[in-house]
């Protein structure tokens, strides 16, 4: 009795739940091709790569001079005093860890790289949320799907948001 009466409970709850899908409108956009085709995203990468090309070039010098002053301690290393031998280790160890600290400042798992990126695609991904909000209500969808989330296993074309996104984001209509 128990079991004819839970059977009874899912069936109910599935044909409840099946009323209720057929209400519901369901879209779905590809933001990573979204995020790609923005073109303020190639704008913010343009800028992205300045300051990455700056932080190697300093990093370069750091790891130049780390280079030389190594090599001049090889190869003086017999005409040096004991005294020079140790100032130059000294001042290598100070380059060598200033080197690291630099990398590890820039490039480390919390490093001025990453923060450089969240603070220059933070705008664009809010802004391509919004747009995709406002594209799903202007055409009547009570919810949207992201297909690069790997999520979506299947989808029909005239449920894509995707291109009506990037032209209004890209200014068009």
């Amino acid at each position: 009795m128990k079991r004819g009466l839970s059977a009874l409970l899912a069936l109910l709850f599935l044909a409840a739940g099946t009323a209720f899908a057929a209400d519901i409108r369901v879209a779905h956009v590809d933001s990573k091709l979204v995020f790609d085709k923005y073109r303020k995203t190639s704008e913010a990468q343009a800028e992205y790569d300045r300051k990455l090309a700056l932080w190697e070039q300093e990093a370069n010098v750091k790891q130049k001079e780390v280079a030389n002053l190594r090599e001049r301690i090889e190869q003086q290393s017999l005409m040096l005093s004991p005294e020079k031998r140790k100032e130059l280790e000294a001042e290598l160890e100070l380059k060598e860890t200033e080197l690291r600290e630099f990398v590890n400042r820039i490039y480390g798992e919390d490093g001025e790289l990453v923060k450089e990126n969240a603070k220059i695609s933070a705008p664009i991904i809010k802004e391509i949320r919004r747009v995709v909000n406002e594209v799903a209500l202007q055409e009547g969808y009570d919810m949207v799907l992201d297909r690069s989330s790997g999520a979506v296993l299947f989808w029909k074309n005239e449920n894509d948001l995707t291109e009506r996104v990037i032209e209004v984001l890209n200014g068009g209509k």
